[in-house]
């Protein structure tokens, strides 16, 4: 078995969430007369955590004071609404299952708010997961290694026996600063190309094809 642990982000990595992601946040940013924007743009404005995505999508110069209103206000409603349009990727179900048949752990690491991401894991994946660590406060968002080192200690796992699966150049490099081997999944928000042009080495185009470099 190559390894032991494998640690996944959520949002474009197991859970196809952007329309959810995007739609929530063009509620509120509607709501208060701001612009909206496309799915597409929001494939791009996630990936940094939450707080991040809501000063991507309000306009430029926008005072802490109204970042801070529109943050709770999105955090509450996506709460409400996280799994209106959320669907697992293609097979992605099973590989975990498959994984924790052969006898790898499973984790996952992401910067949706620690609530929501047990919610969606809870629907989605019920009992297919060790340990969930999601954003919390106090703790930096990805790229900072703290989620990943924070399940290394708790499962008792080396580096060298763990890696780190994500669809985003801020997954790349929260592996990379976690000492993880990377693999990259096609499917998500980014795609291959990005991937690659971002210091990917490994990208896979299929569930299958992933448990299949996992277990090596």
């Amino acid at each position: 078995m190559k390894y032991l642990l494998a640690v996944f982000d959520m949002d474009g990595t197991i859970l196809n969430t952007i329309d959810d992601l995007g739609g929530c946040c063009n509620v509120i940013l509607e709501k208060h007369g701001y612009p909206t924007h496309t799915i597409e743009e929001y494939k791009y404005f996630v990936g940094n955590g939450i707080p991040k995505l809501i000063e991507r999508a309000l306009p430029a110069g926008t005072v802490p004071e109204i970042h801070k209103k529109i943050l709770a206000e999105y955090i509450e409603y996506y709460s409400l609404h996280s799994a209106d349009k959320t669907a697992p990727y293609d097979g992605i179900v099973e590989c975990i299952k498959k994984l924790r048949a052969a006898g790898v752990k499973v984790a996952v690491n992401t910067n949706k708010v620690q609530a929501a991401a047990e919610v969606l894991c809870k629907k989605y994946f019920p009992g297919c997961f060790d340990i969930i660590a999601g954003f919390k406060d106090g703790i930096p968002p990805k790229p900072a290694p703290d989620g990943i080192n924070a399940i290394l200690k708790s499962e008792k796992i080396e580096r060298e026996n763990a890696c780190y699966i994500g669809d985003s150049d801020v997954d790349f490099l929260c592996g990379k600063n976690s000492g993880l081997d990377f693999i990259g999944v096609d499917w998500g928000f980014r795609g291959e190309k990005f991937l690659r042009e971002h210091g990917a080495k490994t990208v896979v185009k299929t569930a299958d094809e992933l448990f299949n470099v996992l277990i090596g």
